[in-house]
């Protein structure tokens, strides 16, 4: 029989066991539970970038791959140009302007300060060449001569740009100007940086067609003659980096060196944004770690076989059926390997469809699952215009029957 002091040691023994058992436990982190493609691989690395602020972000999907402090509010100099490069091929898009419109360079314009082509005010240039201008040698002035020639004045081409940017969900975007100069309350983020280049290239990649321009040479044509002027390009990435494509450089005593570049390689694009660095190199080279880590992390899962569209019933329409399409190919990243196999595609359509319908009109879609987490979905649209039967229709499709 056990005596009542050694059973209290034995007591306390298991105790101290159970204690140390139960902390060592909560020590163990539990597995992470991966409900998504894209897991943010900034919290399994320890991959940091040397620039105050950054972020690189998978351009077809928006995934962001890697971030360090992407919603500090902080002045983007020229990288503001992306916005107005935005606008100017959205108004293009709906008829407002041309590229061969002609641009005539007001006083207003021609007074700005910092990087410039040198127009002089009344001389006339198209809207490519300005484009030119704005993309490749960031002129300032050929920025403001391009605000007041869509909107009327630059304050009121800033108004939109800021219209705008609350549209794609810029939280931290304020713009006084359109070409970047320093000024009090102008300001953005890498991220909203991100956002707006992201919808420009995506949407707009023909601004590839300038960006990737190294060299060329513009005519000025003035009161004094004609005259060859040489643009160069203020991104240097594009001879420094393979795949680069873009985007937009800036640089002020207060906002230091930004980039917003833009690279593809084997079908995956990606947009890396530093901003506030020390010196044009070190943006380079921060842009280029973001860009070779994005690269190293990121597949784009495409499903290039999605289930064959049948016809979709219709009610009171003047057909019975409806062919369909979907807008888009599925695609999304992937930080990992995918086992392809494990992907469940679910194709739901409207049940009770009801004419009219118009062409484009959406009306179901294709979700895709991986083990049991959804990744995404594709809508399924209208590729016809069906009106709504009318008794003559009805009494047509009766004769027919006879």
């Amino acid at each position: 029989m056990i005596s009542h002091p050694v059973r209290k040691k034995i007591l306390r023994f298991l105790a101290l066991f159970c204690t140390l058992t139960l902390f060592l436990f909560q020590a163990i982190p539990a597995a992470a539970a991966c409900d998504s493609l894209a897991v943010p691989p900034q919290k399994l690395t320890g991959f940091h970038v040397d620039a105050p602020s950054a972020i690189v972000m998978e351009a077809s999907t928006g995934a962001v791959l890697y971030e360090q402090d992407a919603d500090l509010q902080k002045p983007p100099a020229s990288v503001t140009k992306v916005m107005m490069l935005l606008l100017i091929f959205e108004a293009i898009d709906a008829g407002q302007i041309t590229l061969t419109d002609s641009v005539t360079t007001s006083e207003h314009a021609a007074s700005m300060g910092g990087s410039q082509v040198f127009l002089e005010a009344g001389e006339s240039q198209t809207v490519e060449t300005m484009i030119k201008c704005i993309a490749v040698a960031s002129g300032n002035d050929a920025a403001v001569a391009m605000a007041e020639h869509i909107a009327g004045s630059e304050d009121a081409f800033v108004a939109k740009m800021n219209e705008r940017a609350a549209a794609l969900g810029m939280k931290n975007t304020h713009f006084v100007n359109c070409c970047g100069l320093d000024a009090e309350e102008h300001y953005t983020s890498a991220r909203d940086i991100a956002i707006m280049s992201r919808e420009l290239t995506v949407n707009h990649p023909e601004i590839f067609d300038y960006t990737t321009i190294w060299m060329e040479n513009i005519t000025h044509v003035t009161t004094r003659g004609s005259s060859e002027f040489g643009l160069t390009n203020t991104n240097k990435l594009i001879r420094q980096y393979e795949g680069a494509t873009g985007l937009k450089t800036g640089s002020t005593s207060k906002a230091g060196f930004c980039l917003s570049a833009t690279a593809t390689r084997n079908d995956i694009s990606l947009i890396a944004v530093v901003m506030g660095c020390e010196s044009s190199k070190a943006r380079i080279a921060a842009s280029s770690a973001l860009l070779d880590y994005g690269f190293s992390v990121c597949h784009l899962y495409t499903d290039e076989n999605p289930p064959a569209l049948s016809p979709i019933p219709l009610r009171g329409g003047t057909k019975d059926t409806l062919s369909c399409r979907y807008a888009n190919d599925f695609s999304c990243v992937a930080t990992s390997d995918i086992d392809t196999s494990k992907i469940e595609k679910k194709l739901t359509t409207d049940g009770n469809l009801t004419a009219p319908v118009k062409e484009g009109q959406k009306i179901g879609s294709l979700t895709y699952y991986y083990n049991g987490a959804k990744l995404g979905s594709v809508s399924v649209l209208s590729t016809e215009n069906i009106p709504k039967a009318h008794y003559i229709d009805y009494f047509h499709r009766l004769i027919l029957a006879l």
